[in-house]
């Protein structure tokens, strides 16, 4: 079962074929089993996933359910999670059991969406190897000597060692797809303002963002189906319905156009990731697609202008993480400098 997509599972599930809390629970095993060579998960809410499962089945039987419903989801440790732990993989949060849902998190329980358990990532989502994590390195399953990428490595080792059908993710500067391509699935940000920041730890504000982190496209858009949404709590949240992202999948792609920027060839490309995109470019040709080469001048900029934006926003938000005001606090400090320091 650990092999089949969300829409497979989902189709089992409505077909009375398995009950979601043999699902769930097989999940629950194999994360038992196996996830001590990969540690991509913080938490197992294993109590919670197996109530939640039993509610699934319940709908199920009534014939209330929709495509996600009965299916555990693993959630990245950066959304805030009623009654379970929420650390963002950090020790200045080890402790915090969070009073609130994220919006995303509401959304999925809406759905009837199983939570499977909370997922290991670099401490506050700032990373790109998920080896700056309080509760330990997470390791690529493909080969446990590399690294899975980050900052939602935990999700991309999850889904890719079959311990969860699919994750959520956040990204601010490639948390989301460069793990996804390090770990060998499929990881989509969505534009800025899609997915409520409700609830979502911050690191840069302006440039944070939910997604999904799945098997396949058709997966992907499965999750941004139930993820996505205008929400009065994030006030850059996007006033638009949501569409079935499902529906074009299949669409013919004869006569559609793609704008190949020439920047992203000049220099420091790696030779594999070059054939493997003209490898893609040949694909889509072969369907009909059309190319054209267009400049977007200003690319070289883009890293510095990050590396502006974002620690200065990162600054703002983890300021509150003093020990003092907020998160963990070590005992009997003997000065402010020692606090600081064991905090």
């Amino acid at each position: 079962m650990h092999r089949k997509t969300l829409s497979e599972l989902s189709q089992l599930l409505h077909n009375k074929e398995i009950s979601s809390t043999e699902l769930t629970q097989h999940f629950i095993d194999r994360v038992k089993k196996h996830d001590g060579d990969v540690n991509s998960f913080i938490t197992l809410t294993e109590e919670l996933a197996l109530q939640q499962a039993k509610a699934a089945d319940a709908m199920l039987a009534k014939g209330t359910a929709n495509a996600l419903t009965g299916i555990p989801i693993a959630q990245k440790d950066i959304f805030c999670t009623e009654g379970v732990k929420t650390t963002c993989a950090s020790k200045m949060l080890d402790n915090f059991i969070s009073p609130y849902n994220a919006t995303v998190i509401e959304h999925f329980n809406q759905a009837g969406a199983v939570i499977l358990g909370k997922t290991n990532m670099d401490e506050f989502a700032m990373g790109s190897s998920n080896e700056n994590s309080y509760y330990g390195p997470v390791k690529n399953p493909w080969n446990l000597d590399c690294i899975p990428g980050g900052s939602s490595g935990g999700s991309a080792a999850a889904v890719a060692a079959r311990l969860a059908p699919a994750s959520t993710g956040t990204d601010t500067g490639g948390s989301i797809r460069q793990p996804a391509a390090l770990c060998g699935i499929t990881g989509l940000k969505p534009t800025y303002g899609r997915v409520s920041r409700y609830g979502m730890i911050a690191f840069a504000s302006s440039l944070d963002q939910g997604g999904p982190m799945t098997q396949s496209a058709e997966d992907a858009a499965l999750m941004l189906n139930v993820m996505a949404g205008h929400d009065p709590k994030d006030s850059t949240s996007i006033k638009k319905d949501v569409p079935d992202y499902t529906t074009t999948l299949n669409d013919d792609i004869k006569g559609l156009t793609i704008g190949l920027a020439k920047e992203y060839f000049q220099h420091g490309l790696e030779p594999s990731v070059k054939k493997a995109i003209e490898d893609t470019i040949q694909t889509y040709e072969s369907l009909g697609a059309k190319f054209v080469e267009i400049s977007l001048p200003h690319t070289e900029y883009s890293a510095p202008a990050y590396y502006v934006i974002a620690p200065a926003e990162c600054s703002s938000n983890l300021a509150r993480y003093d020990g003092v005001r907020y998160g963990y606090r070590c005992d009997n400090p003997t000065s402010l400098e020692d606090l600081y320091k064991r905090s």
